[in-house]
């Protein structure tokens, strides 16, 4: 039976978030949050009643603040803010973050500071249990003021404008809703800003941060465990007492992953190896992978505060109150983001390193793990493909965070471009997965020239990738490794 999550009550995780917009979670608007909601609803009508100026309730929007306008065209205001913020680019986002965007927003929303009716909230869950996707562009937001392009795509369809993911294409919204027999509804005052205010595309892309980089980290550690293995490395570096001496959360969970990996390993029992040290991207996985961890462990904070707050503007108290602040901004997330990128690329380039150490014909074992070097290729170029997608990843870890461009006549001075963050911290995260499959086609290469066995555990994974991607005894098209790779990344089934 299906947990239940209610909207505005409970607290929103990335897990639960992901969950309900893979329908394996109900969600459910609390009757408490019912409560909230039309109690800030009815501060919205006692402000226009009493023709208080308040910013974007009845006054235009960004430098035109100054601007009031008449009760009669409240709104006009409301539904012009979708035809002229509807103005993104770019590829069109997946369906899932979509479905991510509306479900942190109607959290958002339920939580009774938006000012927003309860009409517009069934009309989003109506949206979201319906499976409607509506066509959102990637580009276009600055991180402040809102996701304002995105959001205003993706909600325009609330109110019959725009386009919807229909019968296999995008068609106007008109004629979806019109064939499914939902009728579109107004906005009245407050209602569309606050549809179009908030950090959810940024949110949405951070949930998928997470969930991306959490299981390709435990895969590095796994992975890095199967080169280890390869390489006949020593184990000291995983010792436990060495990490006790310096505790940082990260490289302690490596370590103790590492050691649980090589347990009883016939490669590594000796006490004394070989070599009395291995090279840094050996011997320091635990400080590089555990770095990345801390990192990851950091957005993972941000994020949680962040699905669970109001990030709209102005927000609506239930003493009468409107306050005017700056909670759309995303520099919370443009930082941690930022952060995160780095610290997924630095994953990448000691994965890189490692299969650099693989394919040099060191330790027993041939160049470019291949019989008949020279006849034979092997795997050297897999290792120029990783070094390429290194370099790319070293490109995009220019931080978005540290650029900001004036909007709206200066109104907007400085803005966070946390939307850039995320889909670049996506786009490493996208070639990181490769840089790990590959090394994970030279660790796997490399133990099938061992005579002994590995440890039960790197065994077992390594059994399991010869069931997908065989033992190369001589050149061959390699251009389906990488994806079989991949494939058996993209499931937990294997950690």
């Amino acid at each position: 039976m299906k947990s239940t999550f209610f909207y505005g009550i409970d607290q929103l995780t990335p897990t639960r978030a992901l969950n309900i917009a893979a329908d394996k979670m109900t969600a459910k608007i609390h009757k408490k949050a019912k409560g909230k909601i039309k109690t800030s609803r009815r501060v919205i009508k006692q402000i226009i009643q009493q023709r208080r100026k308040v910013y974007g309730i009845n006054t235009g929007f960004g430098s035109l603040c100054d601007i009031q306008i008449p009760t009669a065209q409240l709104h006009t205001l409301q539904e012009n803010l979708f035809k002229s913020h509807s103005v993104g680019t770019g590829k069109t986002l997946t369906p899932e973050l979509v479905r991510l965007m509306m479900i942190t927003k109607l959290h958002s929303l339920a939580k009774g500071y938006s000012g927003v009716s309860m009409r517009l909230v069934k009309q989003i869950k109506t949206f979201i249990d319906m499976h409607l996707i509506p066509y959102v562009p990637n580009q276009g937001s600055l991180g402040a003021s809102g996701d304002l392009a995105p959001l205003a795509h993706l909600f325009s369809p609330l109110c019959g404008q725009g386009k919807l993911f229909f019968q296999g294409r995008f068609q106007t919204t008109q004629k979806v809703l019109l064939a499914l027999n939902i009728q579109p509804i107004p906005l009245y005052a407050k209602e569309g800003l606050a549809l179009i205010n908030g950090t959810q595309f940024v949110s949405a892309h951070s949930i998928k941060i997470i969930e991306q980089l959490s299981r390709l980290l435990d895969y590095a550690d796994l992975i890095s465990a199967m080169s280890i293995e390869a390489l006949h490395g020593s184990q000291s570096p995983y010792s436990k007492k060495l990490h006790q001496l310096r505790p940082h959360p990260g490289a302690k969970k490596v370590a103790r992953n590492i050691r649980r990996f090589l347990k009883n390993s016939p490669n590594l029992s000796h006490p004394y190896p070989t070599r009395l040290q291995d090279p840094y991207s050996i011997r320091c996985i635990p400080q590089v992978h555990g770095s990345s961890r801390d990192a990851l462990r950091h957005l993972k904070k941000i994020v949680k505060q962040e699905l669970n707050a109001v990030t709209d503007n102005p927000i609506v108290f239930p003493d009468g109150s409107a306050l005017s602040g700056g909670n759309f901004h995303a520099q919370p997330l443009a930082l941690a983001l930022d952060y995160v990128a780095l610290a997924a690329h630095e994953l990448g380039n000691i994965t890189d390193r490692r299969c650099y150490l693989l394919l040099q014909g060191k330790n027993g074992l041939p160049p470019y793990l291949i019989k008949n070097p020279g006849l034979n290729t092997g795997l050297m170029i897999m290792q120029y493909t990783s070094a390429a997608l290194v370099s790319e990843n070293k490109a995009l870890c220019y931080p978005a965070s540290a650029d900001s461009i004036p909007t709206s006549k200066g109104q907007e001075d400085h803005v966070s471009m946390a939307p850039v963050s995320a889909r670049k911290a996506l786009d490493i995260i996208n070639n990181l997965q490769a840089i790990l499959a590959i090394e994970l086609i030279c660790a796997a290469q490399a133990l099938g020239f061992r005579k002994q066995k590995a440890s039960p555990r790197i065994d077992a994974f390594y059994q399991q990738i010869r069931e997908k991607i065989p033992f190369l005894e001589r050149d061959s098209d390699l251009s389906g490794f990488i994806d079989q790779a991949r494939n058996l990344l993209n499931s937990n089934k294997f950690l």
